[in-house]
């Protein structure tokens, strides 16, 4: 599905999702990620909701976040408590659902001027830290 663009282009803005992966600014990503408002997409090491550790939310926290939107995969799960611990303590929110929600969730919030992580479950794990970008062609 495409979303409508708006004033918000020279933010990471999603323009599109699809089965298994989504477009920000127009350019389409498979794999997991976090994407912040004035931060290039980032990959995400995590291939499934079951992958999640509280070490890759401690590394969210790092960013210090109004809120946290997570995209949990096709259908809405919700994390346990003890996994978002870092967040909680800085007082930092955590919302929970389905990718399709969450991106469109996202953009509301971007677009609102709040500071906002999208982290998103693709079912594909992130590549290692490298000089390109997650998903970017090679």
């Amino acid at each position: 599905m495409k979303l409508h663009s708006s004033s918000t282009q020279q933010y990471q803005t999603v323009t599109g999702y699809f089965d298994g992966g989504v477009e920000i600014n127009a350019r389409p990503y498979d794999v997991s990620l976090t994407v912040m408002p004035e931060t290039a997409p980032q990959a995400w090491p995590v291939a499934t909701f079951d992958d999640l550790t509280a070490a890759h939310f401690e590394a969210i926290a790092a960013t210090a976040p109004d809120v946290v939107i997570l995209g949990t995969g096709v259908r809405q799960r919700f994390i346990h408590p003890r996994l978002v611990a870092s967040l909680s303590n800085l007082r930092i929110g955590v919302e929970c659902m389905d990718n399709q929600a969450a991106c469109r969730t996202y953009n509301i919030l971007m677009g609102e001027g709040r500071k906002v992580t999208l982290a998103l479950i693709l079912g594909v794990p992130a590549p290692a830290p490298a000089a390109t970008e997650p998903g970017a062609p090679a």
